[in-house]
């Protein structure tokens, strides 16, 4: 976890990062991800809150976030939005904390038994507490794949970017495929992008929350089961994935679980 000061130079202080600073509130850099967004920590104990900022390059739309959070707060342990904001350089959000740590630290990379259960618990109680009826998000399988499509036809695909598994297909094999998708098991509010560290645990090993849900909408709950499941096996080692559907109270789906990492990977 790294410090951050006043007057950093490789870091965009957004207004309240910057007020953070001049009051002497403790900030802490928390997570980057790979389109160049941030996540901090801001202040200790009962003011402890998160600031989320992500550039303009990146192409997110954090206002997404903002209405998913908004929505879902009233249903299941999400954070609580605070402030937003944008300016040229990008935008942020301002939560509340949630308790817990998320599923990747190293209290439970060595303990990956519990994290998974964990994690399967957690996605199996956020599938029961969203209303499908009256939530107006969708990350269906028709909405992604014209997403995908539009991608193809602007270049923006590239399967060396892909997961082994799908490398040897081309960008019109990979649509292909997408174009006959399973039938559909269950519909569920989704997470959107269900991977470890998306889940927080407690220090017993129980979860208690699940963070950015940028992407949350109805579909089919293997949409969330086929990259829970992967993600797992990225950051815990192979062979966790059965004991993450074991917790969650599900069988394995091979085509499905194909179907739906598929269209993860051709996503933006």
């Amino acid at each position: 976890m790294s410090e951050v000061r006043p007057g950093s130079p490789s870091r965009h202080l957004v207004p309240p990062l910057r007020a953070a600073l001049a009051a002497g509130t403790p900030v802490r850099l928390v997570w980057t991800n790979e389109l160049g967004g941030q996540t901090f920590e801001v202040g200790e104990g009962t003011a402890r809150h998160f600031l989320k900022w992500t550039p303009v390059s990146s192409g997110i739309d954090l206002g997404r976030e903002v209405a998913r959070l908004r929505w879902a707060v009233r249903f299941t342990p999400v954070p609580t939005v605070l402030d937003q904001g944008r300016d040229a350089a990008g935008q942020w959000i301002v939560t509340a904390a949630l308790p817990g740590d998320n599923a990747v630290t190293d209290r439970w990379l060595v303990d990956p038994a519990r994290a998974v259960t964990a994690i399967g618990t957690g996605l199996r109680a956020l599938h029961g507490a969203l209303p499908v009826t009256g939530c107006p998000f969708s990350w269906s399988v028709p909405d992604r794949v014209a997403d995908a499509r539009r991608r193809a036809r602007a270049g923006r695909l590239d399967p060396a970017a892909w997961h082994p598994e799908h490398r040897g297909l081309s960008v019109d094999q990979a649509l292909a495929v997408l174009r006959q998708p399973p039938e559909i098991d269950r519909l569920v509010v989704c997470h959107g992008d269900s991977c470890a560290p998306n889940t927080l645990l407690s220090q017993d090993g129980s979860w208690t929350g699940h963070v950015d849900l940028g992407s949350l909408g109805v579909a089919d709950r293997w949409a969330d089961l086929a990259i829970a499941t992967w993600s797992a096996d990225w950051n815990y080692g192979p062979g966790w994935s059965g004991r993450l559907l074991e917790a969650y109270g599900i069988d394995a789906d091979p085509v499905r679980t194909r179907y739906y990492r598929l269209l993860w990977d051709l996503g933006p």
